[in-house]
């Protein structure tokens, strides 16, 4: 057993003894957009107090030994592999109760006919749940994916406030400087998914396919309390990108992220091909498995963020949003 197993065998020892129900919501806090409430996500105070004891300063000088990276990356393919077997599906009823998860909204709404965990953590929503706002007016961005969100009008001040990691910037996040100098300036919005979200998501705008491209990495978690340490989560962990070719908002840039537990990051092939159009709110792909992340970056000047969005962001407060919502319009 390497070191930081230990350290995680003596730290899952101690939280044992104070785990909460799973739906406990003692997360990071956010405004529900559609009631208009403050609240905090529902997390396990295990899992909260795991995050604060991995990601500080001793384990970020860990980190530099590459121990907790491994570590990560192979617990979560396990746990892949997991929720790939028919048993895994004794777990569907007890995450669905205790998540509160409106089955309502997805197809099937039975979670008998959910041959695995996998399979029910990529169900699919129920044509109508989610409509897309200004569905007709191409100058007007929507979000992404059932989530929480903050946005912020330049990249610096993204860092400054949210996106913590030493090394962070969109060429470092593309591997690609071609791609990344386009969006020097960005406005961006970071879309962070839990393992209770629908885990697929959608274009936010209409345009054409420029640039697809696939990038290894690891599995970090994406919880505030690891963005907000000086571990590089985002430009480590696997992600798949593309660019959008728009007329009302220049190029836009879709970072699909992939976390702990996530077993995959799938842009669909159909849009991994250049010159391929899409619509706004086409499903664009899915993640597997667990927690993940989306950064969606637009050119400087060419979107206005919603006020409500940009106002919360500033003071640190994410917004509980669903796919098709607004997210803003071309500046």
């Amino acid at each position: 057993m390497t070191i930081l197993q230990h350290i995680h065998a003596i730290v899952d020892y101690f939280l044992s003894f104070v785990k909460l129900e799973q739906n406990a919501e003692i997360g990071w806090p956010s405004l529900n957009r559609k009631t208009g409430q403050f609240e905090r996500e529902q997390q396990t105070l295990w899992k909260k107090l795991k995050l604060i004891v991995l990601f500080n300063p001793l384990m970020e000088w860990i980190d530099r030994t590459h121990l907790m990276r491994l570590y990560m990356h192979e617990e979560s393919l396990a746990e892949g592999q997991r929720e790939r077997r028919s048993s895994s599906r004794r777990r569907v009823k007890a995450f669905v109760d205790a998540y509160g998860i409106n089955m309502h909204e997805f197809e099937p709404t039975d979670i008998s006919l959910y041959p695995t965990f996998e399979d029910f953590f990529t169900r699919a929503h129920k044509p109508g749940s989610r409509p897309i706002c200004d569905a007709d007016d191409p100058s007007r961005a929507v979000v992404v994916a059932d989530s929480r969100v903050v946005v912020y009008d330049s990249v610096s001040e993204a860092k400054a406030l949210w996106i913590k990691g030493k090394n962070f910037s969109l060429n470092n996040l593309v591997v690609n400087n071609e791609v990344g100098d386009k969006f020097k300036h960005a406005a961006i919005a970071s879309f962070r998914l839990s393992p209770q979200d629908y885990h697929r998501y959608h274009s936010p705008v209409e345009g054409t396919i420029q640039r697809y491209q696939s990038l290894p990495g690891d599995y970090y978690q994406v919880d505030p309390v690891a963005l907000q340490s000086h571990v590089d989560i985002l430009t480590r962990n696997r992600r798949d990108f593309v660019v959008i070719d728009t007329k009302e908002f220049g190029e836009v840039l879709f970072v699909a992220i992939g976390a702990t537990e996530v077993g995959s990051v799938q842009i669909h092939e159909k849009y991994q091909r250049v010159g391929e159009r899409v619509e706004k709110g086409d499903e664009l792909g899915l993640f597997q498995f667990g927690g993940s992340s989306i950064i969606v970056a637009f050119q400087h000047g060419r979107i206005r963020f919603d006020d409500d969005l940009l106002a919360l962001s500033e003071r640190k407060i994410q917004v509980s949003v669903e796919v098709g919502m607004s997210l803003g319009c071309a500046a």
